[in-house]
Order: C-alpha cells, then structure tokens, then sequence
C-alpha cells in the first residue's frame, strides 16, 4: 500500500484503538502528514488482522500503550520496517530480540512521560514533608483541630519535624524520573541523597544529590522516593531492614513499581513505628479489598496516576512527533532505545 507518486515516508499507528485521539491533535496530525502517509483512521492492534499490503509498505510504525509484540513473523511480513517509534515509557511488551537484530530504530517517549510522575513526586515530598495529608485529616474529623492543639506522638507531622527547610529526601534510582525529581528539588532548601549503583562517579548529577549507600540513604531520609527499574535484583529493594532504619514518622514515596517494596514488611513498619507512606503503584495492582495497606492511618495510595493522564498525554504524542520529524530529515533521534540498555532499564 505504497501512496502513489509520493516519496515520503510510510507510517502506521500500532497500539490501542482508542489512543491515537488523545495523543494527536490537529497539529501533530498536520506534522505526521507533512513528512509521512498515513491513514490517521486505521490503528493496528493485531498484526495477524491487519492489511498486508500495509504491512509490507510500512516504513515506520508508531506505537503507544497496548501496541502488539514485533517479533520474527511481524517483521517478515513488514520488510521494510526501518523504525519503531514509541509514544510512551517502555518498550519491553511490544519490542522483540528481532527488532534489535534487524537493526531497527528504536525510540521512546520515556523523557516526556518522566514530566508528569516527577511533579506528582515533588507534590508528595513537599505536602508531606508539609504533614499535610495527617493535618487534613485531623482537621477534617474536628472542626476545632489546630497544629498547636495536635498531638501525633512520634509522627513527622507536627512540632519541630514540620516543614521542608533543610529537609533529608532520599532517591532511589537515578531513572528519567529520579533525575527530574532531583533537578525540581533543587528549587528547594533539602539536602538530596542517592542511591544508584549504576551513576558514574563523574555524572554531572552528583552535582545536585549525594551518592549514599541504600543503608546511609534510609538512615538520614526523613523522605525516601523511589525511581528504581523492576529488575530481578530489585524486587523487595525496599523492606524491613531498610524500614528499621527510617526515623518514626519518615516518609516512602513510590511511583516505581510495587513490587520493589514489600509491603508486609511495610505494614508492619506503619503499624510499629507510624511510617507513612504514599503508593502511586503496588503489588498486585490494585490491592484486594481489605488489605491492610487500604485502611491504615498514614498511608496514602493513588491508582497509578503519576504518569501521563488527559491533556499530558499530548506530550507524548509531540515526542514521537519530532522523532519522525528528525527521521524523515535524516537526523539523529532525540530519545533512542538501545538493546544493551533494556536490563537496566523499566
């Protein structure tokens, strides 16, 4: 299905149907259509039900949330195949081992989409470090409560601990998310701690927060956030030990993945030492009705809504914009995915 008399590109979205709406307006259509063919009303969600002809005329295939696994027999069937360009985070359920062997151009919108959880984090940190989330409700339940008038015994809340001047905040995972939230604290007056084996000691980000083992970071964080990948190593990064370390009242903040948190070993800590908590992600997601997570003072869980929601999803879509954009000029791409990051990386 080769567009007669044209030289441009040939492109083809690949993801769910509902989504090439809310992540292309007017303009951004009007961008794809100056520098690639493609007809904006077919969406491939299946390769074995799409058109053939397509598929072997596609040059370029835009993907975004619920795209299909390339692999071997799709990519058979598109020959000319020359890049993969992802409106969205990850790649890792659409992007097959072939794709990387092909030599296939791989990109993502991960930078875009670290917008939006960087400033649900930053508005956690600082409401937290606020005691807003035990003021509120304390107020909410006494018309009369005043922050004088409180009494949390060993919380974080109120008193002296109250306020996010000189602050400990802690980040786990120098990520796309752990590196914004670390550049938006930088506005503020906390001292920023890291964990991350993987930094350089020469990563202009030390610069902005302070290398710590996992020990050291939990230790002296009253705010720990965490930004890891969900790796093999890093399934129960964060769990008792590290819960032991934390001062009565500290905070974790997790937009990550659950599954790096136990959270037993969570529920234990709240209930023992009145650790809070604000879970954007869990394991599994959501949490059973009646789970101990769900009803205990201080923990504040949100349906996994840091990442990109309504209008943000626009952002999205202009990052993969501007890669067909630097593709079609013969440019370098902004954000590429490389093959030999993928077990690093979520």
């Amino acid at each position: 299905m080769r567009f007669p008399g044209s030289d441009k590109l040939t492109a083809a979205f690949a993801m769910r149907a509902d989504l090439p709406r809310r992540l292309f307006g007017a303009a951004e259509l009007e961008r794809i259509h100056a520098v690639a063919n493609l007809d904006e009303e077919l969406t491939i969600d299946d390769f074995r039900r799409a058109d053939p002809r397509l598929l072997a005329a596609v040059d370029v295939l835009i993907t975004g949330w619920g795209a299909p696994m390339i692999g071997a027999a799709e990519l058979a069937a598109m020959p000319r195949l020359r890049a993969v360009l992802h409106a969205a985070g990850t790649v890792k359920g659409h992007v097959g081992p072939d794709v990387w062997e092909r030599g296939i151009l791989v990109t993502t919108a991960a930078d875009a989409n670290a917008y939006p959880v960087a400033e649900y984090t930053l508005a956690a940190i600082l409401l937290a470090g606020k005691g807003v989330p035990e003021l509120a409700r304390g107020y909410a339940a006494d018309p009369g409560f005043t922050v004088d008038s409180a009494s949390t015994g060993d919380s974080a809340s109120t008193g002296t601990d109250i306020g996010n001047y000189r602050r400990t905040v802690g980040i786990i995972g120098a990520s796309r998310v752990g590196r914004r939230v670390i550049e938006l604290l930088g506005s503020f007056d906390f001292e920023v701690l890291l964990y991350d084996p993987y930094v350089s000691s020469s990563d202009a980000l030390l610069a902005r927060a302070r290398p710590v083992s996992l020990d050291e970071l939990f230790r002296r964080s009253s705010i720990v956030s965490v930004h890891a990948p969900l790796l093999p190593e890093t399934v129960g990064l964060v769990g008792g030990p590290q819960f032991d370390l934390m001062s009565p009242g500290s905070v974790l903040i997790n937009t990550a993945r659950g599954a790096i948190v136990d959270h037993d070993a969570l529920v234990r800590a709240v209930r023992a030492k009145g650790l809070r908590a604000v879970l954007d992600v869990t394991a599994p997601e959501p949490l059973p009705a009646g789970h101990p997570l769900r009803a205990l003072p201080g923990v504040i869980l949100t349906p996994h809504v840091a990442g990109s929601l309504g209008n943000e999803l626009g952002r999205l879509g202009e990052s993969a914009v501007r890669e067909l954009e630097l593709l079609a000029a013969g440019r370098p791409p902004r954000s590429p995915v490389r093959a030999e990051g993928q077990a690093t990386t979520a």
